[in-house]
């Protein structure tokens, strides 16, 4: 993880005052398996009576119109993310889930949902939820061919999105 990165700071903030059992990840160098780099994930969180997780935060600052809500957060990861999530999972195996943990900025309360489940950390409220990567990767549609992201629509992303709370 990057101590220096808000939203993983908050993250790992999120999971300590849950009482689960982690493990940060240092993210300053890349693991070499079969000659072939591969990027590090972020945490391995073991939740009580759950698979433990093998998790990829993504940072994303919820933005507003002016006197409306958003309806639609940014979803979108990159290809290599995906796939180097699942060569953990091959590493790792069974026992342990990847799964992509989205953790939303409110920069603003009014922007928060009445419904939502936020947690304050340093002065900013933040929004945790959930995918697993095999799930992502299976709804998953193109968002840009040059930067090799994809994302969710946003009906497979409501349906799919697990809250933190």
């Amino acid at each position: 993880m990057l101590r220096n990165n808000h939203y993983e700071a908050a993250f790992e903030d999120f999971i300590r005052s849950r009482g689960w059992p982690y493990v940060p990840v240092d993210e300053q160098r890349r693991a070499i398996f079969g000659g072939a780099r591969i990027k590090s994930f972020d945490f391995i969180v073991y939740r009580p009576g759950e698979s433990a997780w093998i998790v990829d935060s993504k940072g994303r600052k919820m933005e507003t119109e002016p006197g409306r809500r958003s309806s639609h957060r940014q979803n979108w990861v990159t290809r290599e993310d995906l796939e180097d999530l699942r060569r953990w999972h091959g590493v790792f195996g069974e026992r342990f889930e990847p799964v992509l943990v989205f953790v939303y900025w409110y920069p603003e309360w009014s922007d928060i949902g009445r419904d939502e489940h936020v947690h304050l950390f340093r002065n900013r409220w933040y929004h945790f939820g959930y995918i697993s990567a095999s799930q992502y990767d299976r709804y998953a549609r193109q968002r840009s061919k040059s930067w090799d992201t994809v994302f969710l629509p946003a009906d497979a992303f409501r349906t799919l999105f697990r809250p933190l709370n």
